[in-house]
């Protein structure tokens, strides 16, 4: 059975902003192993359709962007929209219902399916289908935003703390 994950870069005040703070480049390895490691990822409209950004080549990336490129290109991909008619490679439309879906998902597959954006995991989080969070905590605060959870936090349980690289602790909690 799969295991779904919620990670994210998350500043000190609780938001994510993947424009306003990047990963340096052992960060960003490491997310690279992380991706090539994956069963799978869930996404919401607005995550994927940002993601979309890695379905082209881009003449300016250096060796970690090809490499994540590569990592998401092959990776299996599940998309929740009401408003998609279509996907690009390796992804799909998840239908109407979404926890049968996913519930599906689970039980089909095994390893890790990333979870992709505050608002697609906080209705998996309400469906009790989230099986760990992973706060990659980053020293800046940016006053405003998308917070992390998009709703009043779940009970959780902290499981492990790891530093990632120098600046970076990541924090991985589970349902308590």
């Amino acid at each position: 059975m799969a295991r779904l994950v919620f990670g994210m870069n998350v500043s000190l005040d609780g938001y994510v902003d993947h424009m306003r703070f990047q990963p340096n480049p052992t960060l960003f390895r490491h997310f690279i192993d992380e991706a090539e490691g994956l069963t799978g990822s869930i996404y919401g409209r607005n995550m994927y359709e940002i993601m979309r950004y890695w379905d082209e080549d881009h003449a300016d990336w250096e060796t970690e962007g090809s490499a994540f490129a590569a990592a998401w290109r092959k990776q299996t991909k599940w998309v929740v929209s009401r408003t998609l008619k279509s996907v690009g490679p390796n992804a799909s439309l998840v239908g109407n219902d979404l926890e049968a879906a996913i519930r599906r998902l689970k039980d089909e597959h095994d390893g890790e399916i990333d979870v992709a954006g505050p608002n697609l995991a906080k209705s998996l989080t309400d469906l009790g289908l989230i099986d760990e969070y992973r706060i990659y905590l980053h020293p800046v605060v940016l006053g405003h935003g998308a917070p992390y959870f998009a709703g009043p936090r779940p009970p959780l349980r902290l499981m492990s703390h790891d530093r990632v690289d120098e600046d970076v602790v990541r924090l991985t909690y589970v349902p308590a």
